[in-house]
Protein backbone atom coordinates (compact mmCIF):
# COMPACT_ATOMS: atom_id res chain seq x y z
CA UNK A 1 0.00 0.00 0.00
CA UNK A 2 1.61 3.39 -0.80
CA UNK A 3 1.94 6.10 1.76
CA UNK A 4 -0.55 8.92 1.06
CA UNK A 5 1.57 11.20 2.86
CA UNK A 6 3.61 11.44 -0.75
CA UNK A 7 1.76 12.51 -4.10
CA UNK A 8 2.56 10.75 -6.89
CA UNK A 9 2.93 13.64 -9.36
CA UNK A 10 6.03 13.94 -10.99
CA UNK A 11 5.81 17.76 -10.19
CA UNK A 12 5.17 17.43 -6.71
CA UNK A 13 7.76 14.80 -6.04
CA UNK A 14 10.99 17.17 -7.82
CA UNK A 15 9.41 20.06 -5.80
CA UNK A 16 9.90 17.92 -2.90
CA UNK A 17 13.25 16.71 -3.33
CA UNK A 18 14.93 19.67 -4.60
CA UNK A 19 12.75 21.80 -1.52
CA UNK A 20 14.95 19.22 0.70
CA UNK A 21 18.40 19.73 -1.26
CA UNK A 22 17.81 23.27 -0.51
CA UNK A 23 17.84 22.54 3.26
CA UNK A 24 21.63 22.01 2.60
CA UNK A 25 22.47 25.26 1.16
CA UNK A 26 20.03 26.85 3.91
CA UNK A 27 21.97 25.62 6.72
CA UNK A 28 25.47 26.89 5.11
CA UNK A 29 24.06 30.05 4.26
CA UNK A 30 25.36 31.71 7.33
CA UNK A 31 29.43 32.67 7.68
CA UNK A 32 28.98 31.90 11.19
CA UNK A 33 27.78 28.32 10.11
CA UNK A 34 30.15 27.35 8.28
CA UNK A 35 33.12 28.02 10.82
CA UNK A 36 31.31 26.14 13.17
CA UNK A 37 31.01 23.33 11.36
CA UNK A 38 35.02 23.47 10.36
CA UNK A 39 35.89 23.70 14.03
CA UNK A 40 33.39 20.79 14.47
CA UNK A 41 35.37 18.47 11.45
CA UNK A 42 38.70 19.14 14.13
CA UNK A 43 36.95 17.57 17.60
CA UNK A 44 33.66 17.47 19.31
CA UNK A 45 32.94 20.64 20.70
CA UNK A 46 30.66 22.16 23.78
CA UNK A 47 28.49 25.14 23.00
CA UNK A 48 30.77 27.35 24.86
CA UNK A 49 33.93 26.58 23.32
CA UNK A 50 32.40 27.35 20.06
CA UNK A 51 31.15 30.62 21.12
CA UNK A 52 34.32 31.35 22.26
CA UNK A 53 36.91 29.47 19.06
CA UNK A 54 33.95 31.67 16.68
CA UNK A 55 34.40 34.86 18.78
CA UNK A 56 30.61 34.69 19.06
CA UNK A 57 28.22 34.86 21.88
CA UNK A 58 26.70 31.42 23.50
CA UNK A 59 23.39 32.71 22.67
CA UNK A 60 23.83 33.21 19.08
CA UNK A 61 26.21 29.90 18.71
CA UNK A 62 23.55 27.76 20.32
CA UNK A 63 21.04 29.70 17.87
CA UNK A 64 23.10 28.51 14.52
CA UNK A 65 24.22 25.04 16.10
CA UNK A 66 19.93 24.56 16.04
CA UNK A 67 19.93 25.27 12.32
CA UNK A 68 22.67 23.08 11.79
CA UNK A 69 21.16 20.26 14.06
CA UNK A 70 17.78 20.68 12.02
CA UNK A 71 19.87 20.09 8.80
CA UNK A 72 20.98 16.87 10.24
CA UNK A 73 24.52 18.26 9.76
CA UNK A 74 25.33 17.85 13.93
CA UNK A 75 24.44 16.11 16.50
CA UNK A 76 24.06 16.96 20.41
CA UNK A 77 24.46 15.08 23.42
CA UNK A 78 24.35 16.83 27.04
CA UNK A 79 26.48 16.02 29.84
CA UNK A 80 25.43 17.40 33.19
CA UNK A 81 24.97 21.54 31.96
CA UNK A 82 27.06 21.28 28.89
CA UNK A 83 25.62 20.39 26.17
CA UNK A 84 28.28 19.01 23.54
CA UNK A 85 28.40 18.86 19.19
CA UNK A 86 29.57 16.50 16.79
CA UNK A 87 29.56 16.26 13.14
CA UNK A 88 26.48 14.00 12.40
CA UNK A 89 29.31 11.54 10.10
CA UNK A 90 32.86 11.73 8.32
CA UNK A 91 29.78 12.63 5.12
CA UNK A 92 29.74 15.80 6.78
CA UNK A 93 32.85 16.78 7.11
CA UNK A 94 33.97 15.87 3.50
CA UNK A 95 30.97 17.96 2.56
CA UNK A 96 32.82 20.90 4.25
CA UNK A 97 35.99 20.16 2.64
CA UNK A 98 33.91 20.23 -1.35
CA UNK A 99 32.65 23.46 -0.21
CA UNK A 100 35.64 25.14 0.65
CA UNK A 101 37.17 23.58 -2.84
CA UNK A 102 34.28 24.91 -5.09
CA UNK A 103 34.45 28.47 -3.37
CA UNK A 104 38.05 28.79 -4.23
CA UNK A 105 37.65 27.09 -7.73
CA UNK A 106 34.37 29.70 -8.50
CA UNK A 107 34.88 33.17 -5.82
CA UNK A 108 38.41 34.48 -7.03
CA UNK A 109 37.90 37.37 -3.97
CA UNK A 110 39.05 34.09 -1.45
CA UNK A 111 42.58 34.09 -3.59
CA UNK A 112 43.12 37.69 -3.73
CA UNK A 113 42.17 37.86 0.26
CA UNK A 114 44.63 35.15 0.80
CA UNK A 115 47.59 36.16 -1.36
CA UNK A 116 47.05 39.89 0.24
CA UNK A 117 47.23 38.53 3.82
CA UNK A 118 49.98 36.00 3.12
CA UNK A 119 52.04 38.61 1.79
CA UNK A 120 51.85 40.62 4.52
CA UNK A 121 53.71 37.70 6.37
CA UNK A 122 56.47 37.54 3.89
CA UNK A 123 54.65 35.25 1.39
CA UNK A 124 54.76 31.96 3.53
CA UNK A 125 54.59 29.46 0.79
CA UNK A 126 52.78 26.31 0.92
CA UNK A 127 54.12 22.50 0.93
CA UNK A 128 53.25 20.09 -1.81
CA UNK A 129 51.32 17.65 0.06
CA UNK A 130 52.44 14.96 -1.78
CA UNK A 131 55.66 16.15 -1.28
CA UNK A 132 55.07 16.08 2.22
CA UNK A 133 53.73 12.59 2.58
CA UNK A 134 57.01 11.48 0.81
CA UNK A 135 59.32 13.32 2.77
CA UNK A 136 57.88 12.02 6.19
CA UNK A 137 57.76 8.55 4.93
CA UNK A 138 61.56 8.94 4.86
CA UNK A 139 61.65 10.81 8.42
CA UNK A 140 62.83 13.52 6.63
CA UNK A 141 61.03 16.44 8.42
CA UNK A 142 59.29 16.91 11.60
CA UNK A 143 55.56 17.66 11.49
CA UNK A 144 53.84 19.79 14.22
CA UNK A 145 50.38 19.88 14.79
CA UNK A 146 50.17 23.52 16.19
CA UNK A 147 46.10 23.02 16.93
CA UNK A 148 45.13 22.82 20.22
CA UNK A 149 45.74 19.54 22.17
CA UNK A 150 42.20 17.91 22.04
CA UNK A 151 42.18 18.08 18.27
CA UNK A 152 45.24 16.75 17.96
CA UNK A 153 43.95 13.81 20.07
CA UNK A 154 40.65 13.22 17.85
CA UNK A 155 42.75 13.42 14.82
CA UNK A 156 46.03 13.96 13.53
CA UNK A 157 48.43 13.28 10.45
CA UNK A 158 50.32 10.15 10.86
CA UNK A 159 53.55 11.07 12.69
CA UNK A 160 52.90 14.38 13.34
CA UNK A 161 54.12 15.69 17.03
CA UNK A 162 51.48 17.50 18.79
CA UNK A 163 53.05 21.42 19.78
CA UNK A 164 50.26 23.44 20.40
CA UNK A 165 50.64 27.50 19.46
CA UNK A 166 50.36 28.29 23.03
CA UNK A 167 53.10 25.78 23.99
CA UNK A 168 55.58 26.10 21.42
CA UNK A 169 58.25 28.61 22.38
CA UNK A 170 58.57 26.54 25.39
CA UNK A 171 59.40 23.47 23.28
CA UNK A 172 62.01 24.97 21.10
CA UNK A 173 64.46 23.27 22.78
CA UNK A 174 63.16 19.28 22.11
CA UNK A 175 62.91 20.29 18.56
CA UNK A 176 65.44 19.50 15.64
CA UNK A 177 67.15 21.80 13.76
CA UNK A 178 68.89 19.66 11.34
CA UNK A 179 65.60 18.88 10.10
CA UNK A 180 62.83 21.10 8.28
CA UNK A 181 59.52 21.62 10.45
CA UNK A 182 56.07 21.44 8.81
CA UNK A 183 53.46 23.06 10.77
CA UNK A 184 49.72 23.08 9.82
CA UNK A 185 46.80 23.45 11.73
CA UNK A 186 42.87 23.20 10.65
CA UNK A 187 43.32 24.58 6.96
CA UNK A 188 44.38 26.77 4.63
CA UNK A 189 42.85 29.89 6.31
CA UNK A 190 43.76 28.88 9.92
CA UNK A 191 46.26 30.99 11.02
CA UNK A 192 47.91 28.80 13.49
CA UNK A 193 50.21 27.30 10.93
CA UNK A 194 51.40 30.85 9.85
CA UNK A 195 52.35 31.82 13.12
CA UNK A 196 53.75 28.83 14.03
CA UNK A 197 56.02 29.28 11.11
CA UNK A 198 57.03 32.83 11.93
CA UNK A 199 57.93 32.53 15.21
CA UNK A 200 59.96 29.33 14.20
CA UNK A 201 61.43 31.22 11.19
CA UNK A 202 62.45 34.15 13.93
CA UNK A 203 64.54 31.53 16.17
CA UNK A 204 67.08 29.97 13.73
CA UNK A 205 64.56 27.00 12.35
CA UNK A 206 63.98 26.25 8.45
CA UNK A 207 60.00 25.62 8.98
CA UNK A 208 57.39 26.26 6.43
CA UNK A 209 53.91 25.14 6.21
CA UNK A 210 51.07 22.82 5.09
CA UNK A 211 48.22 24.30 4.01
CA UNK A 212 46.13 20.83 4.07
CA UNK A 213 44.39 20.39 7.53
CA UNK A 214 43.43 16.63 9.05
CA UNK A 215 40.26 16.54 7.14
CA UNK A 216 42.56 17.66 3.35
CA UNK A 217 44.91 14.94 4.09
CA UNK A 218 42.20 12.10 5.09
CA UNK A 219 40.00 13.28 2.01
CA UNK A 220 43.37 12.54 -0.07
CA UNK A 221 43.87 8.92 1.28
CA UNK A 222 46.43 9.81 3.36
CA UNK A 223 47.34 8.12 6.44
CA UNK A 224 45.67 9.67 9.61
CA UNK A 225 45.60 8.35 13.40
CA UNK A 226 43.48 9.45 16.47
CA UNK A 227 40.66 8.82 18.50
CA UNK A 228 38.48 8.52 15.16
Amino acid sequence: MKNKKYSSSPRAFKDAIFGHLARVGKAVSNPVRVELLELLSQAPRTVEALAKASNQSVANTSQHLRVLKNARFVEAEKRGLFVTYRLADEVVADFCVSLRSLAERRILEIEALTEAFLSERDALEAVDQDDLALRVARSEVTVLDVRPAEEYREAHIAGAISVPLEELEQRFKKLPKRKQIVAYCRGPYCVFAIEAVERLRRSGYDAVRLELGVQDWRARGFAIEGAS
